[in-house]
């Protein structure tokens, strides 16, 4: 892995070193409207971001590429992050504290990141799952060129009643495609 530039935002590989200012950040209750909550402890997400550090699944069947959001101020604001799997595809996620919401900030870490997985990772098709109350995750990924999976794409996939699959494609460019 290595560090992004988005656009005046750096995307550092997220290491145990993150987990005390990223615990700050994830502990903005805003952030937690539609699921998940925050972490227990310092201890638990030092312990969480170590495993992290490994950018695979135990049996090695994924890449967990996960990364900090730092803005020029130094100040770490947040999180992208995708499961990339060996045939193409990558789950994405991300997160910022509710103070930099409405910025841009999202789009553009997130707009870095598949631009990184489609040229190093050799990423075709990008997926993200959210809560369909979710409506300004809804609109960024809008935004960001997904749709909202076929009815029987989502019932064949792994997601709650209450959450919504999108998924984008992401164009072969000459140099990706090229044998």
């Amino acid at each position: 892995m290595r560090a992004i530039d988005a656009r005046g935002l750096t995307l550092e590989p997220q290491t145990a070193a993150h987990a005390e200012e990223m615990f700050v950040v994830l502990n903005d209750p805003a952030i937690y409207e539609y699921e998940n909550k925050p972490p227990t402890s310092l201890e638990w997400l030092r312990e969480r971001f170590t495993k992290l550090e490994s950018r695979c699944s135990s049996d090695g069947r994924q890449q967990w590429l996960n990364w900090v959001i730092r803005l020029p101020s130094l100040e770490l604001v947040g999180y992208v992050q995708a499961t990339v799997y060996a045939d193409g595809r990558a789950a994405i996620a991300y997160e910022l504290s509710s103070a930099y919401w409405g910025r841009g900030l999202a789009a553009r870490a997130v707009s870095a990141m598949i631009a990184e997985l489609a040229e190093r990772y050799q990423v075709h098709d990008v997926s993200a799952v959210l809560k369909r109350q979710n409506r300004r995750s809804f609109r960024l990924l809008e935004r960001l060129g997904f749709s909202v999976v076929s009815d029987d794409l989502h019932a064949k996939s792994d997601v709650e009643p209450d959450e919504l699959l999108m998924w984008r494609e992401i164009p072969r460019t000459h140099d990706q495609s090229a044998p």
